[in-house]
């Protein structure tokens, strides 16, 4: 199975190719309202995620748990996702969750600012100062929130397999395109091992998840890794006990396998709430 993720300037027709690439493969468009309606199912609120979507969080946002636990039902909605196949992600930093993934294109769509600014006026029904504005809020907004979540240069060419220029192609085509590199780009051996490699992600999200919100163990900046029958922990902690208590909670979920801890013990940490 393949997948595709599609990062977008505002206004470089982003939707539209994505729909159109969906037609032409027969593969399921997951956008935002459907890894909402997923976050949502997780149990995070609305409001948590206007906070946090495709943009920087604020100063006192960027502090708190929320942002983590933002992060990880996040990550967990587009591994889900991922793992049913043949699917294209329209934005949502999926790119940079997918990034060691086997099996996934990774597309970026542009368009020179002006031709930006003559659709976000015929979108909008707006004048050009309103249209800078609302181009200027959305670059700066996407930016930040890759750089925040990610620490990627969203605008990068480099961090994608192909970047399309689309002030003078039509969604179709563009489509086209990309489809005909996914032939040339993704080998069948890459999608045998893409599915082995959403299963390992999957089950360290189950994990942190099982941590940190089932068993309400106090790991901080905990995140776990899994290869094969091994995962790992890392994390910070205040005492050992909660290390004894983390690894034994990982062990419920890897049952016959490895769990290697290099969760740090620091003395009287904290972090706001």
């Amino acid at each position: 199975m393949a997948i595709i993720t599609i990062s977008r300037e505002l206004a470089a027709l982003g939707d539209e190719t994505a729909n159109e690439l969906a037609k032409i493969l027969n593969y399921h468009l997951v956008d935002k309202q459907n890894l909402e309606e997923r976050i949502k199912s997780y149990g995070v609120a609305g409001r948590k995620l206007e906070k946090y979507d495709e943009r920087k969080p604020s100063f006192w946002a960027s502090l708190s748990q929320d942002r983590d636990a933002y992060l990880h039902h996040l990550k967990t909605a587009i591994f889900t996702e991922a793992a049913e196949g043949n699917c294209i992600f329209i934005g949502r930093g999926a790119r940079a969750v997918l990034w060691d993934v086997p099996g996934v294109l990774s597309v970026f769509l542009v368009a020179p600012r002006e031709i930006r600014y003559e659709r976000v006026k015929s979108y909008f029904h707006c004048d050009d100062k309103r249209a800078r504005q609302i181009i200027e809020q959305s670059d700066h907004d996407r930016q930040g929130f890759h750089r925040f979540f990610f620490d990627l240069d969203w605008k990068d060419p480099g961090n994608y397999h192909l970047t399309l220029n689309t002030g003078h192609l039509h969604p179709a085509i563009s489509a086209g395109l990309i489809r005909d590199l996914l032939t040339h780009a993704v080998t069948g051996e890459q999608e045998a091992q893409n599915s082995l490699r959403l299963q390992e992600l999957l089950l360290a999200q189950r994990i942190i998840h099982h941590i940190q919100y089932e068993k309400e163990i106090p790991v901080h900046f905990l995140e776990a890794a899994v290869s094969g029958k091994t995962v790992s922990l890392y994390g910070v902690v205040n005492s050992q006990a909660l290390v004894e208590a983390a690894v034994s909670a990982a062990r419920e979920l890897n049952s016959g396998g490895t769990i290697q801890s290099e969760i740090q013990v620091v003395q009287e940490y904290s972090i706001m709430p």
